[in-house]
């Protein structure tokens, strides 16, 4: 007995015997209080358990010879499609104008609505080709076209009627796609450089009538992962006055983002600072926008994980408890708080 005994001693949770017990409405008020509250904590914790956080790390970028997707879509609501001309140069000083991925351009009516498109394998240079080699033996034997006075061809000639028309119009111009280049430092830029410098005087009458007004819907060096803000896309820069140049610093860090299911998404996030450098009538170069990319040494891993199991039930065993606990010192309280204000009623009414 003595052993049984001892052992009840140190039980933490003595009970009551029922007829002890005394229920009460404050009681019940308390408990549903509780209960509602700790309902709500514990979905709040589950919630928290199940959702996944990212953490960060950085390391040198050791990648070698791959390329670097750029994705562009771009409205330029000033400029017809037929004097738009893409170009990419890397810093090695190769100018890549037979570009294999795709590029597209859709004609916009002054409304923004599509009422056309074109598609450009390489029409980074296309206009270019077609009037800086005056000595090529195919554009000169080309019986089907004939020579204007100032040196145009029939062809050049009626690109200009119909540019012209087309800015009357006031006709613009959507560039999407894609280009692939070579991981190093360099720049790409949207213009009517492709032009024949005479063609684009006869069309423009001068470089400050180059309406260059863009607005930048994407521009992404890689896929998007969960999170990612690129800080350019519903960038909107409409010219009111006097043409220029637009340049867009670009440093961009390369990016691994591994998923929960360890699933790997190398891409690229970047920051950039905007330059716009007005022009004159004097000036020699013609009006465009420049996206000038370089890329961080450092590479950045985000990695998806989940919190532990025992992480959530020791969160849980403390929310839980502690609600339970102050409910209790709460119902505590106010029986109290209720007893001490009918004891005097109670005396008034023996009296």
């Amino acid at each position: 007995m003595g052993v049984k005994q001892a052992i009840r001693n140190i039980d933490a949770f003595p009970r009551a015997e029922e007829h002890l017990l005394q229920k009460t409405r404050s009681g019940a008020v308390v408990s549903i209080v509780g209960l509602v509250i700790m309902a709500t904590l514990f979905l709040h914790e589950l919630r928290y358990y199940l959702t996944t956080y990212t953490v960060h790390q950085m390391a040198v970028d050791l990648k070698r010879g791959e390329t670097l997707p750029i994705h562009i879509n771009m409205t330029f609501p000033s400029l017809p499609c037929d004097v738009l001309s893409v170009d990419a140069i890397d810093m090695s000083g190769k100018h890549e104008v037979d570009l294999s991925t795709n590029i597209w351009k859709l004609r916009l009516n002054s409304g923004g609505n599509i009422i056309g498109t074109e598609y450009l394998s390489d029409l980074v240079e296309k206009e270019h080709t077609a009037h800086k080699h005056d000595g090529d033996k195919d554009h000169h034997d080309n019986s089907d076209n004939n020579i204007h006075p100032h040196g145009f061809d029939q062809n050049a000639e009626n690109m200009i009627k119909r540019v012209k028309q087309a800015l009357t119009y006031g006709e613009g111009c959507r560039v999407y796609g894609v280009l692939d280049v070579q991981r190093v430092a360099g720049n790409f830029h949207v213009s009517v450089h492709g032009l024949n410098i005479f063609v684009a005087h006869m069309i423009f009458e001068g470089a400050t009538h180059v309406n260059v007004s863009h607005i930048i819907h994407d521009l992404s060096f890689g896929p998007k992962y969960p999170g990612l803000h690129n800080p350019l896309d519903g960038t909107s820069r409409i010219l009111h006055g006097p043409s220029g140049t637009f340049k867009y610093y670009i440093k961009i860090v390369p990016t691994e983002y591994r998923y929960i299911s360890k699933e790997v998404l190398p891409t690229n996030q970047f920051s950039v600072t905007e330059y716009f450098s007005p022009v004159n009538e004097f000036d020699r170069t013609w009006p465009a926008v420049y996206f000038l990319y370089d890329l961080s040494p450092i590479t950045v891993t985000i990695r998806e994980e989940r919190r532990s199991f025992l992480h959530f039930i020791t969160r849980l065993c403390a929310v839980l408890g502690g609600t339970f606990a102050l409910t209790g010192m709460l119902d505590r309280w106010m029986y109290r708080f209720l007893e001490a204000l009918m004891k005097p009623n109670t005396g008034s009414v023996l009296r």
